[in-house]
C-alpha cells in the first residue's frame, strides 16, 4: 500500500523526506508536497523523516484522512516533481502543529 502525505504538511512543506526517497515519488505544490500512489514503492523511509508527522501508509488512514488518498493522486499529476530538499515554508515550525489546515491549501 502506498503512502500519503496528510494535513500537517499544508504551510509547512518540510522536505526531508525528498531526500531519502528512492523512486521520486513526491510532487511539490506552493504549500504542500503530495506523493504519487503510483510510484510509492511503499518502503516507508519518508515517514519517520518527516518532522511534521505527515506521512502514513494508506492502511493507517483513519476516516477523516482518507481523504488525502484523491487529494495525493490528483495532485501528483499536477505538480512537478520534487527530487532535491528544500529549505521548509518561513512559518513552518509554528505550523506544524495547528489543526484545519486543508482551507490553506493552495492548489495552484
Amino acid at each position: 500500500m502506498p503512502h500519503y502525505v496528510l494535513e500537517n504538511c499544508i504551510a509547512c512543506k518540510f522536505t526531508d523526506c525528498v531526500d531519502v526517497c528512492p523512486v521520486d515519488c513526491f510532487h511539490e505544490g506552493p504549500n504542500f508536497l503530495v506523493i504519487d500512489p503510483e510510484e510509492c514503492i511503499d518502503c516507508g523511509l519518508c515517514v519517520s523523516e518527516c518532522p511534521a508527522q505527515a506521512i502514513k501508509n494508506e492502511g493507517d488512514l483513519n476516516a477523516t484522512e482518507r481523504l488525502f488518498i484523491e487529494i495525493n493522486t490528483k495532485l501528483s499529476q499536477k505538480w512537478p516533481v520534487i527530487r532535491i530538499k528544500k529549505s521548509p515554508l518561513p512559518n513552518a515550525e509554528d505550523e506544524k502543529n495547528n489543526q484545519n489546515k486543508l482551507k490553506k491549501l493552495i492548489l495552484k
